[in-house]
């Protein structure tokens, strides 16, 4: 995949960037770092689960990888956890590389910080406690309920972080968690999907160069994909289990470019 086509040795990349310390993981020598875990089909749509997915090391690598790899300086993440840890490793180290610049030469009101979105308050508050030496995270707590988008029935949060990311993260919320229905009809249900729409409603506001990723959750990266009419650029690995769109526009004004050119390189 072009947006990977320089992560060529996860372990390097790890041995390097040794996020994983922060998440309290100890490698051995020979660990598989791309062994992906097979759940039961219920596993992951049990609404009395109140266990955390175990990590996958994989995905956490090719989420660092991007914020390093292109400068990101504002993260949008939507539903909080082991990404919220490494994204916070992330961003530190690009504000160590790229603050000064940043800072004189670019317009991002929010450099260098990642701001997380969650409707479960318990969860936020265990990143939080067991994580205390994170800095570049805001927190948001958001209810969120069932409603619509262009007829289509779909979720919400109620209110959301008023930030222009150059990232997007999409792995909430789960589909027992929106409150309300519509015509009787909701995602509380083991076969229901989810179904966020948040980010369709703020698509406007979005700077070319702009990368969403969406974990797993591919009814929901469909419903995006029919909805969002600016010029992205679609990809979907079955491999990793996730979807990308990067808006691929022309800049919107010198600040834009500069921005681009800076994160992404001059031919992107």
């Amino acid at each position: 995949m072009e947006l990977f086509k320089e992560l060529l040795d996860y372990g390097k990349y790890l041995k390097e960037n040794p996020f994983h310390q922060n998440l309290e993981l100890s490698l051995e020598e020979g660990d598989d770092l791309e062994k992906k875990i097979i759940y039961e089909p219920y596993f992951s749509v049990d609404p009395e689960n109140k266990i955390p997915f175990p990590a996958e090391l994989d995905d956490l690598i090719r989420l660092h990888y991007l914020v390093t790899s292109r400068k990101v300086t504002t993260i949008l993440e939507i539903g909080v956890g082991k990404s919220t840890i490494v994204f916070d490793h992330a961003l530190e180290q690009n504000k160590l590389k790229y603050g000064d610049f940043v800072k004189k030469n670019l317009r991002r009101s929010n450099p260098f910080e990642c701001h997380s979105v969650d409707n479960n308050e318990k969860w936020i508050e265990v990143i939080k406690s067991t994580n205390p030496s994170i800095k570049n995270v805001t927190f948001h707590y958001c209810p969120c309920h069932v409603t619509t988008f262009n007829e289509r029935i779909c979720t919400m949060y109620d209110n959301f972080p008023n930030i222009c990311p150059d990232l997007i993260y999409l792995d909430a919320p789960d589909q027992f968690s929106p409150t309300g229905d519509v015509r009787g009809i909701s995602t509380n249900h083991p076969d229901r999907l989810p179904m966020s729409a948040d980010i369709l409603t703020i698509e406007h506001f979005l700077l070319p160069g702009t990368l969403i990723v969406v974990d797993g959750r591919t009814a929901n990266a469909r419903f995006l994909k029919t909805n969002l009419q600016r010029d992205w650029n679609y990809y979907h690995s079955e491999e990793y289990d996730q979807h990308f769109f990067e808006l691929k526009e022309t800049p919107l004004g010198i600040y834009n470019k500069r921005q681009i050119e800076f994160c992404l390189g001059p031919d992107w």
